[in-house]
């Protein structure tokens, strides 16, 4: 544990066993004591692209995350002392209930999945695996870590995602601010716009070539990122039926390049269902980060009864 901007912070990369590959994420356990100001200082300092911040509900660094019914999530409630409850409020099903919230260098974001990732890990090491209730900006997220073997495996579910169009003029700018042809696009894979707790804009390359050569105006396409509130573009290359390479710039965050993106990976998940490129139950395998030299690997899970999407992955935690 280290401490930035006086604050006690662990740190985890996710999508990844070996501390050099994945994405490494900052996650605060208690940051009851912190407002938005601090959050975003201390995520700042750490320099990840997000870091994961708990807090209780109704105190100073809580913005009141609600759930998909309207109604405020509860996380850390209060023993009989007046304490803080670190192991979380119960859920009634007997998950730990917790809220999150998550900041990059240069905002909050609503919904981040390698950073949930991350802090799930952190909780199943201090409490042991097992069902947590994660009250996000973005909705309510169930994870489930469980153990194989000597790791540990956090599986997220995502709140209801959705596809949208983009329009020629949107599509345009965004090849643009790539420097990529649109004849390098594969047309199997449409533009689309996915959410599933954040908006990601999904270009597919055409091959394995384009995908690596990844070299883009940061201002200009942080600015169109910002007019249609993304939050990272999904640059994927499908390898075989149910095998994906992906890329995602990320400059709203103040990042040119996430390593590993797991809401990014569930809106891709709910991007293909929508086209009907895969299977209504599949699991798929994303590698990202190879071309940063932080590989890790992302398993999305679909279900035909389930219109959410699973995403997985090991962790470790990280040397202070």
């Amino acid at each position: 544990m280290s401490r930035h901007s006086g604050t006690e912070v662990l740190r985890y990369t996710a999508f990844s066993a070996d501390p050099e590959g994945g994405n490494p994420a900052g996650v605060v356990l208690d940051a009851s004591g912190l407002d938005e100001a601090a959050m975003l200082a201390v995520a700042a300092e750490l320099g990840y692209s997000e870091s994961a911040f708990l807090t209780r509900q109704g105190g100073p660094g809580e913005a009141g995350a609600r759930d998909g019914a309207g109604e405020p999530g509860e996380a850390g409630a209060r023993d009989g002392t007046g304490a803080p409850d670190n192991a979380g409020a119960q859920d009634g099903t007997g998950a730990r209930e917790y809220t999150i919230r998550y900041f990059s260098p240069k905002a909050e974001v609503p919904f981040c999945g390698h950073a949930t990732v991350a802090t799930a890990l952190a909780l199943a090491e201090r409490d042991g695996p097992g069902d947590l209730v994660f009250r996000t900006p973005a909705g309510t997220v169930p994870v489930t870590v469980t153990r194989e073997g000597a790791e540990l495996r956090a599986t997220l579910t995502s709140v209801e995602p959705d596809v949208l169009d983009i329009a020629p003029a949107d599509l345009a700018e965004a090849l643009a601010a790539l420097d990529w042809p649109a004849a390098d696009l594969d047309p199997a894979l449409p533009p689309r716009i996915a959410f599933a707790g954040a908006r990601h804009l999904v270009l597919a390359a055409a091959t394995r070539e384009r995908l690596a050569d990844l070299s883009y105006d940061f201002a200009r396409l942080e600015a169109l990122m910002h007019r249609l509130d993304l939050t990272t573009l999904q640059l994927v290359w499908r390898q075989a039926p149910d095998v994906f390479h992906v890329r995602d710039p990320f400059p709203v965050g103040g990042v040119v390049e996430d390593p590993a993106t797991g809401a990014a990976a569930a809106a891709f998940g709910a991007y293909l269902r929508d086209r009907s490129l895969v299977p209504g139950t599949a699991v798929l395998t994303l590698h990202q980060g190879e071309d940063m030299g932080r590989p890790g690997t992302l398993t999305v899970e679909l279900r035909a009864d389930d219109a959410r999407v699973r995403v997985s992955g090991t962790g470790t935690r990280l040397g202070d």
